[in-house]
């Protein structure tokens, strides 16, 4: 297919900043509105502060919109960073970028961290940042070329609306003879229709000779961009060496991600294999562990899991190295050559799909009672193809088929369907339904908070059970990992800024498989620590898989196995290697601290980051039905009898499961009250002066969010 001819609405020919020591100070600034093209600069105060990445796309957002501002708003903006270390090859993870934006399912700041090429590219043409405020009338590509240098605003009318076709169509008419060159940002029709829309990144394979996809899909960023009236967003870049981001000592930098590299190389194989099997190796642990959700979070674990896990999908995945950034060793991103669809637009016919991985395994899979590989695979595609976040889409159905099991809904509201747990066709039929805009999945795709709202208001659903069983907090679905039997990992979802997602406190493998924090006083410091390192790389353009999912042979005999401090201080070490400040592990914690107490602050000033914003549906800290007790019985008894000293002789399931829940609850709001000191916040969960003071972010507009919320 030849692209439609493009209407230059706006161009700007500009000097290339150049990169130095991983920055080049600058920032791209578009309003789709007028249309306007601007460049702004970055000064050391803003650098030293905010670092990158993350950091720098707050910053941005922060600018431009209110505390009024919602997220149709044109002053709404998508900000696009990837960070000082972004665009290094061969130092593994080093090809993340950040998208920020306000959240049409939270209201609030919402930030998604993605692979694939775009973040590095944009930097390399000139810009730490882009952000992306107004609105077009529709159908408009920009067009970041950074070997001409040269930006331009597209009107492109008559390019296709399915994610793949498009990025496809577009890589091959912007590349000039070098697809691996280009880089498309992207979403599709799914996101105009509901507010889960992804955000598809590419980058192009070229030993099979494809454009393929990673995903910003949390929070509905990508239906913010529909809304904006935009197709793509393209940066064009072409050679990439250690040298293209002028690291302050270039041996050191070789160094550090020659060791790194070597270790994942050798130990990979003997740990994860995920150069070979990406993140399905979940499944079966999250299974063993009674973690995996199933059934809407009902349950953990199925007899059939083992259908949907590693050993099903390493004999699926298409061979050959599979990194979304240039030599990164961990290759995670699997594929499936020549899945044929039974449904939908692409029914017959070959496709590659990119995935999955284990997110979309338990959301589209165990969650929604579905054991069968196949259809996991093709919710997969048809998300990526719509444009829709794949953890939203099965978290929601999810909701819905339990709503209809328990007759909260019947067929009259489902237009007919019968959405039992395990009927794969309907939960298909749904994703097409959401980007489509029609039918039941019109609702759906509203997300599972106002779908609570619609299921009481409309037909008459009972609300307390709703709330329960809805697996939302702050507005955002939750990713899948069940919660009931490990506190920290209830403290990662509900003290999570942005909402229930497991990139910023994701300790349940180390809470409840390798049991590296066993104390209550342990959980609190670790929702300080993890939480904080985490951050930090989203701050400086690089994936967090490489540091605690291959670990070093030695690292359990360490004083803190679960932090994994030796990659720690090589991350120190590469910081330091390429913008030439010293860092020290400890270092890069204050950096994050900075930058998420701002981001409490920006939640504040959009009218959340509260105490009461902190909350959990009570299926996320307990059982709420007889049946969830029961098939645990031999384990909630003995907590009740043994750490509660309750007697439960001769008391029914029901009383029992009353009596779990106040101390459950009571024990989760213990656990605020101790993370809340820890990170230099009030009772009710704000950051104090204090606090901003010593981190220096204490700028007027933030003293005066503070002072408006009593805090002075």
């Amino acid at each position: 297919m030849v692209a439609p001819k493009p209407i230059s609405l706006k161009a700007l020919n500009y000097q290339r900043p150049e990169t130095h020591r991983g920055y080049t100070d600058h920032f791209l600034d578009i309003d789709l509105s007028v249309p306007t093209i601007a460049i702004g600069t970055i000064d050391t105060k803003i650098k030293q502060t905010f670092i990158g990445g993350k950091g720098f796309d707050l910053w941005l957002l922060w600018q431009a919109v209110s505390g009024q501002t919602r997220w149709n708003d044109p002053q709404n903006a998508i900000c696009i960073a990837s960070g000082p270390m972004g665009g290094t090859p061969s130092f593994p993870g080093s090809g993340k970028s950040i998208v920020t934006a306000i959240s049409p399912l939270t209201g609030s700041v919402i930030d998604s961290n993605v692979g694939g090429y775009f973040g590095p590219y944009l930097k390399f043409s000139g810009f730490d940042a882009l952000r992306i405020t107004g609105k077009s009338a529709g159908d408009t590509v920009i067009f970041i070329d950074g070997v001409a240098g040269k930006i331009e605003i597209l009107s492109m009318t008559g390019l296709p609306s399915d994610a793949y076709a498009l990025s496809d169509m577009l890589s091959q008419h912007f590349a000039a003879d070098k697809k691996t060159g280009v880089s498309v940002v992207s979403s599709g029709p799914g996101a105009a229709n509901t507010r889960i829309g992804c955000l598809n990144f590419s980058w192009y394979d070229n030993g099979r000779g494809r454009v393929r996809y990673k995903q910003a899909g949390r929070g509905g960023i990508g239906t913010v961009f529909a809304d904006k009236g935009l197709k793509a967003v393209v940066a064009r870049w072409e050679q990439v060496s250690l040298k293209t981001n002028r690291p302050a000592d270039l041996e050191a930098v070789r160094a550090v991600a020659k060791r790194y590299a070597r270790e994942i190389v050798e130990l990979d194989p003997k740990q994860n294999e995920m150069a070979r099997i990406g993140t399905t190796h979940l499944v079966p642990i999250m299974n063993d562990f009674d973690l995996l959700p199933t059934n809407n979070f009902q349950y953990g674990s199925h007899p059939a899991a083992a259908l949907i896990g590693r050993e099903a999908f390493e004999k699926l995945f298409d061979p050959g190295f599979d990194g979304c950034w240039k030599g990164c060793t961990v290759a995670c991103a699997h594929g499936v050559r020549d899945f044929v669809p039974f449904t939908g637009a692409y029914k017959g016919c070959k496709v590659f799909v990119d995935g999955p991985e284990y997110e979309t395994i338990a959301g589209c899979g165990s969650n929604l009672g579905i054991f069968d590989p196949f259809t996991i695979l093709e919710m997969n595609f048809y998300c990526d193809t719509y444009g829709l976040d794949t953890i939203s889409v099965g978290t929601a159905i999810a909701f819905a088929m339990e709503c209809f099991e328990r007759g909260l809904i019947n067929r009259d509201h489902t237009g007919g369907m019968d959405l039992s747990f395990g009927n794969r066709l309907n939960a298909l039929e749904l994703v097409h339904q959401m980007a489509a805009g029609t039918g039941f999945g019109t609702i759906v795709g509203q997300g599972v908070r106002r779908m609570k709202a619609i299921f009481a208001e409309r037909f008459g659903a009972d609300p307390a059970m709703l709330k329960d069983i809805g697996m939302e907090s702050k507005g955002l679905e939750f990713s899948e990992y069940m919660t009931k039997e490990s506190l920290a990992q209830q403290g990662g979802y509900g003290l999570a800024l942005k909402g229930p997602q497991h990139d910023e406190a994701w300790l349940i493998f180390l809470d409840m498989v390798h049991n590296f924090m066993p104390t209550f006083e342990q959980k609190a410091e670790a929702l300080h620590w993890f939480p904080m390192v985490r951050t930090w790389f989203g701050l400086c353009g690089l994936c967090k898989l490489p540091w605690n999912d291959i670990v070093p042979e030695d690292n359990k005999a360490t004083p803190e196995p679960a932090k994994v401090m030796k990659h720690v201080g090589w991350y120190a070490d590469y910081y330091t290697a390429v913008t030439g400040n010293n860092a020290t592990p400890e270092d890069l914690i204050t950096m994050s601290e900075t930058v998420y107490n701002y981001q409490r602050i920006f939640s504040l000033k959009m009218g959340y980051g509260t105490r009461e914003h902190d909350t959990l549906p009570y299926r996320a800290v307990g059982p709420v039905t007889v049946e969830e007790y029961e098939s645990r019985q031999e384990r909630y008894d003995r907590q009740l009898t043994e750490t509660h000293q309750v007697d439960i002789a001769g008391k029914d399931t029901p009383w029992k499961v009353a009596a779990l829940r106040s101390r459950r609850e009571a024990r989760y709001e213990t656990l605020k009250d101790a993370v809340y000191k820890r990170r230099g916040w009030t009772d009710r969960g704000i950051p104090t002066v204090a606090t901003v003071k010593r981190l220096g972010i204490d700028f007027p507009d933030v003293l005066a969010v503070l002072a408006e919320n009593g805090v002075t």
